[in-house]
């Protein structure tokens, strides 16, 4: 006789979901997001900058001038242009004096149809024929005023249009910040010849930041993108300072030697505690 001894594993199962996993970057690099060479648009003298390295400004603050006394004499000179062009545009005297002088044409022939068939020959055929030329020539005259008219509207249009380019070429001279941030280079000074393209300072946002660092491969899903995240940075006078930020990029290629693949994080600097070179810590907290 055999005996069999059967062992049952029992599973127990939690009824509390198992917690989730931290992942944890121990060394990320903090970098600028945002900056840009501010260019000139207009070819001429630097009047005027009216900032320096380190200064902050506003996204729209005037930044510096270029030399605009004769963009300023063509702004006047295409406004009194247009103005008078606009004169002409809505003076209709024209189309009235030729509607007026059509309709005494065209009441002069009726008077003298009418009493030429009460009384036949009362009036010759070379008046007959005078009348009705002047009669025509009532309508060519309207049509040339109309058209006289339409084109002071055409002409106004285009002074409208002139006038319009004129203060562009003003407002072009004025260089102005196209964003919030610190300006980190001066790199044209007052009294210097600029041309349209080059570059007379730069700023540097920071605001936000971004912080560059590498995941491994086995952690790579599309669902990480956008999901918040938590950085750690040692500042002078404090120590693991925590500051929120997102992940905004994953790169999609995975380093074949380590098995890692680029990830991007913005960060919200606040106080604008943070420079670019910083290293920082991040954790991230998936889900179960």
């Amino acid at each position: 006789m055999f005996c069999f001894t059967i062992m049952l594993s029992i599973a127990v199962v939690s009824a509390d979901p198992p917690a989730a996993d931290t992942i944890e970057v121990p060394s990320m690099l903090i970098k600028v997001d945002e900056q840009v060479d501010v260019p000139a648009r207009e070819a001429g003298v630097l009047a005027a900058l009216n900032v320096r390295e380190g200064q902050m400004i506003k996204s729209g603050e005037l930044v510096a001038q270029i030399e605009d006394d004769e963009a300023r004499i063509t702004v006047e000179r295409t406004k009194i242009e247009m103005a008078l062009a606009k004169a002409n545009a809505e003076n209709d005297v024209g189309i009235r004096f030729a509607n007026k002088s059509l309709d005494v044409a065209n009441a002069e022939l009726k008077r003298s149809s009418e009493a030429l068939e009460h009384y036949a020959k009362s009036i010759s055929a070379s008046e007959m024929d005078r009348l009705q030329l002047l009669v025509d020539k009532g309508k060519v005259e309207v049509e040339q005023a109309t058209h006289e008219f339409k084109t002071a509207g055409y002409t106004y249009q285009i002074k409208s249009s002139d006038y319009q380019a004129a203060l562009q070429a003003v407002s072009r001279r004025k260089i102005a910040a196209p964003l919030n941030g610190m300006v980190v280079q001066v790199l044209r000074h007052r009294g210097e010849w600029v041309k349209p393209g080059e570059a007379v300072l730069r700023i540097v946002n920071l605001d936000h930041l971004r912080a560059e660092g590498f995941l491994q491969a086995r952690y790579f899903s599309e669902k990480l993108e956008n999901r918040k995240v938590k950085l750690f940075v040692n500042l002078p006078h404090e120590v693991s300072a925590e500051f929120p930020g997102k992940i905004v990029f994953l790169d999609p290629e995975t380093d074949p030697v380590n098995g890692q693949f680029h990830v991007w994080i913005d960060v919200s600097n606040q106080g604008l505690r943070l420079r670019p070179g910083m290293r920082a810590r991040m954790t991230l907290d998936l889900p179960p």
